[in-house]
């Protein structure tokens, strides 16, 4: 077992907390078809926050439980940085975590 992973389950916690915390938690899912988009972040269809909480977590986590490969790069938090360039006093806490999670998915076990 990679020994990252409960780190990087931990993370994708604290990401969902934070995202609730600055109240951009969705009850209902986006559609299916913005869910479906082939563009890198759903930036079509979805907001960085949509993409965060409908594809990055649920997707990091199933590879987490299947104890499956995880990707070898990540660049998270520079779309994080772009997107919320206009907000950064209020998204700094969001932006650290998915910093730490880009620096724990990309060291080696």
């Amino acid at each position: 077992m990679d020994a990252r992973v409960n780190a990087l389950a931990e993370h994708l916690l604290l990401i969902e907390r934070e995202l609730r915390v600055l109240g951009w938690w969705q009850e209902q899912a986006p559609s299916a078809e913005a869910l479906a988009s082939q563009e890198p972040f759903c930036v079509d269809t979805l907001t960085f926050e949509q993409w965060l909480q409908w594809i990055f977590l649920p997707r990091m986590k199933q590879l987490l439980e299947a104890d499956a490969a995880l990707p070898s790069v990540s660049g998270i938090q520079p779309m994080a940085e772009m997107v919320y360039r206009e907000q950064s006093g209020v998204t700094r806490r969001l932006l650290e975590l998915l910093g730490e999670f880009d620096r724990l998915l990309t060291r080696t076990s």
